[in-house]
């Protein structure tokens, strides 16, 4: 008769054939922008809005916006930067920076005032960037929705444009490719990219057939009718998880969406210490969990016995609690190698879990003392 010391261990085990099998393929890293095939260039390049939506970014701004600025595009691109109550002078600095690139894409600053009541304030932002292209005498046929924080390589708009006409997309997502200097850094951030994909497999995402819908709000491109028929931002406007929430916006309405690891695509963003990296999980873990305590204890049970078990059996002698943890190793390895990193820390992933567990409850804490959703002055319910 098995005793619970033995099944424990055992459904780990079971548990990580499902997740390397059954779940997408999530832990592989090789999907990337979509392949366009001999001859794809387009005769008409269409013409793109870049809406940058930017609060208090004038620490970044130097590292990211010249670089959309700088943009190898055969077409029309406009740059509108909403600047959403901003107190450091993130759109006198923007200008400046426009003036220093003469010969880059126009770049408008947007100050839409205090976000409407049940609107977040980058979707408040984003909703008056995209009602400003579109005021316009010729609407704009895609939209670039980038983050303040996101350097883009210079053919990153060309390549994005190409992908998303050559494969009649409705929207092309990146995850951009976060800045891993700091020790915590390591350590958190490459898991942070593994947890997404793996609650969000991108094969599952890509595919029309499934469900599974997603985005990665720092580098998405839409199309502007297909903005229309999902009626976004505006019905997705007290969204906190925005990126995802648009991505189901979108496929529900019929859209084609793709998500995939970014080249050329990156964060410049620093979180130097533990204290960033925790408030950058935790202020949306509860919300992801659709702030419900049934789901919340269900997701720690199946994160302790997913992620801690197989190490706790392992090191008690345990060849099945091993074995799971062996999987686990394995299936970070991709995630490591693509962000650089030493591949001795793929046993560490446990350690990682444990905080972002640790995580996940504080934002349900943080949520039932009304301080959830907290994100530069704002809070949200």
């Amino acid at each position: 008769m098995l005793t619970w010391t033995a099944v424990v261990p055992l459904a780990s085990l079971a548990a990580w054939v499902w997740l390397l099998l059954g779940q997408g393929f999530f832990w592989r890293t090789d999907v990337r922008l979509p392949p366009v095939p001999a001859g794809g260039e387009p005769v008409d390049w269409p013409s793109v809005a870049v809406v940058v939506p930017a609060r208090d970014e004038a620490e970044v701004l130097p590292l990211t916006l010249p670089t959309l600025l700088a943009q190898d595009y055969p077409g029309h691109a406009h740059i509108l930067l909403v600047d959403d109550g901003s107190g450091d002078g993130t759109g006198a600095l923007a200008r400046e920076l426009a003036d220093r690139a003469p010969d880059g894409p126009p770049l408008t600053v947007l100050r839409p005032g205090e976000p409407e009541p049940g609107w977040t304030g980058k979707l408040w932002a984003v909703r008056h960037g995209i009602a400003h292209a579109r005021s316009g005498t010729a609407e704009p046929e895609l939209l670039l929705l980038t983050d303040a924080d996101i350097a883009h390589e210079p053919d990153s708009l060309r390549r994005l444009v190409r992908g998303a006409l050559a494969q009649r997309l409705d929207l092309v997502s990146q995850m951009a490719r976060l800045r891993v200097r700091t020790g915590w850094e390591r350590l958190i951030v490459p898991a942070f990219v593994y947890f997404f994909s793996q609650l969000y497999p991108f094969r599952w995402v890509n595919s029309p057939r499934a469900r599974t819908a997603a985005a990665a709000g720092g580098c998405v491109l839409l199309r502007t009718q297909a903005a229309v028929r999902a009626g976004v931002p505006d019905s997705i406007r007290d969204a906190v998880i925005d990126d995802v929430t648009l991505g189901r916006a979108v496929k529900r309405s019929g859209g084609r969406i793709w998500l995939g690891l970014a080249d050329g695509v990156s964060s410049v963003r620093p979180y130097v210490g533990l204290g960033p990296l925790w408030r950058m999980v935790s202020r949306s873990a509860y919300a992801q969990l659709l702030n419900n305590p049934v789901l919340l204890v269900a997701t720690v049970l199946g994160l302790l016995v997913v992620y801690v078990v197989p190490p706790v059996w392992a090191c008690a002698g345990s060849p099945v609690g091993g074995a799971a943890w062996l999987l686990m190793a394995l299936s970070y390895v991709p995630t490591l190698r693509y962000y650089g990193q030493p591949l001795w820390r793929a046993p560490l992933l446990p350690v990682t879990a444990v905080l972002y567990l640790a995580m996940t409850v504080d934002s349900a804490v943080q949520h039932y003392q009304g301080r959830g959703a907290a994100w530069k002055g704002r809070t949200y319910s």
